[in-house]
This record gives C-alpha cells, structure tokens and sequence, in this order.
C-alpha cells in the first residue's frame, strides 16, 4: 500500500524546501534567499507519531509574472496538490496576506483533499496574534509556525497525520522490496530532465532550453515490468571552479549525493556535441563513485547520416575509455525512439553490479591465468597469485592472495580485469581489485 502524500505549497520564499528539511529531518531540498530557487517538485519520506507520509515540495506559485519557467512550476505546484492525499498551504507571516496568497486559497478550496493553512515566520511567541487575519483566507484555523525554529510545526502535523492516518499503510514492513536507485546525471542541457520524463510517462521535471532548469535532486518512484526504480533527476554538472552561484553550488552537492546513493548512473550526453569535457568530467564523478553505468546518447534523432553517427560511437569508445564497461545506449528522449532499449541496459548494469561469483568459478578462471604464465617479475621477484574470492558486491570486490603484492603493476590489473571480464558477465559494472600477502 502505498504512502500517504503530503504536498507543500505557496508563494515563493515563504518557507517550503526549510518546511521539509524541518519536517523529513534531512536537508534535501536546496534553502535560499533568493526566489524561485525550488522549480520541480521534489518527495522526501517523512513520519509523525509513527505515521509514515511521503513529503512533496513544490516550486513557488505566481500567478501575474514574467518568469519564463513560472508557468510550468505552478503547473507542477498544482499537479502535486492534485494527487496529495492532505495539502499545507504555506504563507508568510511578515507580509500578510498577497493578492497570490487569496487565488491559491480559493484554487485549494476547490481540491478533494483537506488543506491546512500554515504561516510560516511566526519567530516569536509574542507575534502569534497576529495569525488571526488569515481566518478571512477561508481556509479554517491558521496555524503559527516556524519552520526554521521549529515552534509549532508539532501541532500542525498532528492535524494532518490525524486526516491521513488512515491511509497508512497497516501492511508487514518487515519485508524490504528491492528497489533500483537510478541517477541521471550530466552536464547542463544535455536533455536529463526530458529523459525522467520519458522514462516516467509524466512531466515530472520542468523541460526547458534554458541550460541549469533543475537545480535539486529530484526523485521519483515508478514500477516498470514489475520491477521498482527510483529515478533522480540531477542538476547539470559542472566544474566547480565555473559554478557562479551558491544555489548552483548546492544543486552540485545534492547532485553528488545522489551519485553516492546510485546504484545505476545514466550519462547523458547531447549527440550533437560528441563528446566534451564535462562529459567526460561527470562520467569520472561516477566512476570514483563506484556505481554502475550506462551512457545514453540523446537527441539521437537529429544526428544526421550514417558517418556522423558512427563518429560518435567511435568519440565516445575513444574518450571514455576509462568506463568502457558501460554499454551505450542511442535515443531520442523528446520522441521516445529507442527509450525503451534504456530498461534492458540498466537491468543488466544493475544484475551486474550486484552479481556474486562463486569462489571455485573464480579460482577455475585463476588456474587459467596461471597456466597461460602471464605474470609480473622485479628482479628475480615472480609474482604468484595462489587464489582469488569476490569479497562484496555493488560493485564486485575481489581479493587476490599472493606472495607480493608491491610488485603488482596497472598493466597487469587491467589484464586481469580484461580477462575476467571475458570470462563472466560483468557489463556496466565497474570492478575493483585488491591485493593481500598470502601468509
């Protein structure tokens, strides 16, 4: 069964992604001064009086802007409210109520699900009279909160954990389901955001030419083939040295993050461009990190001519040669050509990534090597390996014992791993190796 959905709303600025961080006890969402900083909507897990809910902020609703990306983050605010199952309406308490705070009001008054009026900034004990007139909002009781401080978010969520709980779930937890971790990560506007969007059948993340439109992690949870995938959408990846703002900043931590909890990486990359140097930047963000990876060549459909297209497997065979373990996929995620060959290449990366290698089959394979008599001399050192065991998985971790292991070379590592990956399924994984004296 799933989770109760709580979604967030409002104005920009009044609060919400510093409302979350309070209310899931984590800081996943990207707090700042500065306007509109929030533009896809983003879920976080969170509990109250042992209620699990799923927590969903949203970009700030104006509804008279200039804003070029302001139509699609109230669409994606109103789209959250729709399918939540409680909605915290979100104001500021050091304004008083704005012309928008009235048309959100009456636009939630119209949603089948209850609505609770929350204003935010109430610092001080002594400013909680000052609630009373948002009573003329229609919206209830208003409650005097501080997300920042804490001070009566308690009582606010009694109320809305009293209106879901019902809706909990009252099933066994005890079995953990396996569930895919899926980062699409890349550089600014080679197309990640059209791609989650493709992959979930939803535009879940503002699309747009403009390059840095996401700048949160954002995920979501689907089911494809009866198997669960959760698919983070990353903020563009940049050098560091050329991140001009500290949201951006924030947005590449939170991109990282995400890297470290993937199990799966989608590099994307714009096929239009072959292969740059942020392409290969990000793709060694991942690689250090040690998950799985696919690269996906977008915007495949506008790469004319059979020449062209092969110049650009032979870029990316050439420049990537450090994750040539990861397949490479040719799509089109605005027109869905090929999108779905993309499931089978995580499928296997992922099988992959988890695999284990029994321990006979492994030194089986090592009596092989040793028999062929390719192996490292110093001096009148030989090395000798006498066997090998995979220690852990995601990603495979082998051990092999020897007589010295300080004269083991980079060259004789990637022999061994050439051959081992000859010998068993191991695409889109990355595998790391150690050397141990054998006593």
């Amino acid at each position: 069964m799933p989770q109760p959905i709580v979604a967030i709303v409002g104005r920009p600025n009044v609060g919400k992604s510093t409302l979350v961080n309070r209310i899931a006890q984590v800081n996943d969402a990207i707090v700042h001064e500065m306007r509109g900083v929030t533009r896809d909507r983003s879920y976080h897990s969170a509990d109250w009086n042992g209620v699990d809910f799923t927590l969903v902020d949203t970009g700030g609703i104006e509804l008279a802007t200039d804003d070029d990306f302001q139509a699609s983050i109230r669409a994606q605010a109103f789209r959250a409210a729709d399918e939540a199952d409680a909605i915290i309406f979100l104001v500021d308490g050091r304004t008083g109520i704005q012309a928008d705070d009235e048309e959100v009001a009456r636009i939630l008054l119209r949603s089948k699900a209850p609505a609770f009026l929350a204003v935010n900034k109430m610092d001080t004990p002594g400013g909680v009279d000052d609630v009373w007139e948002y009573w003329q909002l229609g919206m209830g009781q208003p409650w005097a909160i501080s997300a920042l401080h804490g001070h009566g978010t308690g009582d606010l969520l009694d109320e809305v954990v009293a209106a879901i709980s019902h809706l909990a779930s009252t099933e066994d937890e005890d079995v953990e389901e396996e569930i895919i971790n899926i980062a699409v990560i890349g550089r600014p506007n080679a197309g990640k955001s059209s791609l989650v969007n493709r992959l979930t059948n939803n535009d879940r993340s503002i699309v747009s030419p403009v390059a840095g439109t996401t700048r949160d992690a954002v995920d979501t949870l689907i089911v494809h083939n009866e198997q669960k995938y959760r698919i983070v959408d990353t903020a563009g990846l940049r050098r560091k040295s050329k991140i001009d703002d500290s949201v951006e900043y924030y947005g590449f931590v939170r991109a990282m993050r995400a890297i470290d909890r993937a199990d799966v990486a989608l590099l994307v990359m714009d096929s239009t461009l072959g292969v740059t140097n942020e392409d290969q930047r990000v793709a060694n963000y991942a690689a250090e990190r040690g998950c799985a990876m696919v690269v996906v060549l977008n915007k495949w459909d506008i790469v004319v001519g059979a020449e062209a297209k092969l110049k650009v497997r032979e870029d990316v065979q050439d420049e990537l040669k450090y994750i040539d373990y990861a397949p490479v996929v040719a799509l089109s995620a605005l027109t869905g050509k090929n999108a779905l060959r993309l499931w089978d290449a995580i499928d296997e990366a992922y099988a992959n990534y988890s695999a284990t290698i029994s321990t006979s089959k492994l030194n089986t394979w090592l009596a092989e090597i040793r028999e062929s008599g390719h192996t490292v001399t110093k001096g009148k050192t030989v090395l000798r390996i006498k066997y090998v065991t995979q220690t852990s998985a995601c990603p495979p971790d082998f051990a092999f014992f020897c007589n010295r292991p300080d004269v083991v070379t980079d060259n004789y590592i990637r022999f061994l791993e050439n051959r081992l990956r000859r010998e068993f399924s191991l695409v889109g994984t990355p595998i790391r190796f150690r050397f141990k004296k054998k006593d």
